[in-house]
C-alpha cells in the first residue's frame, strides 16, 4: 500500500493513559464516549445513511457562550454557557475543566446539580465538573437581546462557582455573548445496536460544521462500552481516524475572532 493511499490508524490512549484514566473514572458520575466525524463531501450523509438516522427527529438547539473577548475564562478552565432548547425550557451551566474529582469539596459533590463527568474522545479525555440549572423558556434569548442581566441566567450558587474560579475582577455581567451556535441534537438507537447514541450538528456561522457521535455509560462499563461502540462504528464503515475536534473549544475560537474582527 502506498502512502498515497495508507489511511491513518484510529487515534488511541497509551496503555499509561489508559491507567490514569480508569483511575480517574472511580471518582465520577458518568463517561461519555465521544468521536467526531470528519467533513468530507459524503462524510456526514453517509454517517447518517448507515447509522440510519432521521433527521426530521432532531431537535433545534441555540448556544451561547460568555466570556472575554480574549477568552481569559477558557483559558483558566471555566466555560460559561447557556442554551435554547426545541420544546424545552432553558438551561444553564458553569463548567470547570480539568477536575481532579477527589480534590473537589465534598459539600459541592453532593449537590444533585452538580456533576462530574469525564469526555473520552478518540486518543484524549477531559475531566470536568458541571454546576447546571434550568431556567424560564424566555430568559436566554431575553439576556441575548439586552433585555436580562447575564447573571440571571445563573442560580447563586453557580454565580459563587464562578466567583470561585474566574480571574480576579471579570464581573459575570461584563462578559461578552459569544453565539447563537445553532444546533441540531438527534438521540437514535441503530436497530442492529443496543445503546442509544447521540449525534450533535453545529452549524457555525461561516458555514463549516462538526458532526459528533456519542454515549453516555456509567464509569465501571466505560472501557467495555468503547469497545463496542468502536465496533458497532467501525462495521458501519464510519471513520474513525479522523482528526478530532472539541465542539465548544471551536465556538469559542470562531466567536472570539469575530468580535476582534468587529
Amino acid at each position: 500500500m502506498t502512502a498515497k493511499t495508507a489511511k491513518a490508524a484510529p487515534a488511541r490512549l497509551s496503555d499509561e493513559e489508559n491507567a490514569k484514566l480508569l483511575a480517574l473514572t472511580k471518582g465520577v458520575d458518568s463517561v461519555e464516549l465521544k468521536l467526531t466525524v470528519p467533513e468530507t463531501r459524503s462524510g456526514f450523509r453517509s454517517t447518517a445513511a448507515s447509522l440510519e438516522m432521521d433527521p426530521l427527529q432532531a431537535q433545534i438547539r441555540q448556544v451561547f457562550f460568555f466570556d472575554t473577548p480574549d477568552l481569559l475564562l477558557n483559558q483558566h478552565g471555566l466555560v460559561v454557557r447557556a442554551r435554547r432548547s426545541q420544546g424545552r425550557v432553558d438551561d444553564s451551566v458553569v463548567k470547570l475543566r480539568p477536575v481532579v474529582p477527589d480534590e473537589l469539596p465534598p459539600a459541592l459533590r453532593k449537590l444533585p446539580e452538580f456533576k462530574v463527568e469525564v469526555d473520552v474522545l478518540p486518543g484524549s479525555y477531559v475531566c470536568s465538573g458541571s454546576f447546571k440549572a434550568k431556567l424560564g423558556q424566555t430568559d436566554v434569548r431575553e439576556a441575548s437581546l439586552g433585555k436580562r442581566p447575564i447573571r440571571k441566567l445563573f442560580t447563586k450558587a453557580q454565580r459563587a462557582f464562578y466567583a470561585d474560579h474566574a480571574p480576579e475582577g471579570i464581573d459575570i455581567d461584563a462578559l461578552s455573548i459569544l453565539g447563537p451556535m445553532n444546533v441540531f441534537k438527534l438521540k437514535f438507537q441503530h436497530p442492529g445496536f443496543a445503546r442509544r447514541l447521540v449525534a450533535e450538528l453545529w452549524l457555525y456561522p461561516d458555514g463549516s460544521r462538526i458532526l459528533e457521535l456519542s454515549t453516555t455509560c456509567p464509569p465501571a462499563e466505560a472501557f467495555q462500552v468503547a469497545a463496542e461502540v468502536r465496533a458497532f462504528l467501525g462495521e458501519r464503515g464510519v471513520d474513525l481516524a479522523g482528526e478530532q475536534q472539541t465542539k465548544t473549544a471551536s465556538a469559542l475560537r470562531f466567536f472570539s475572532s469575530e468580535l476582534a474582527t468587529a
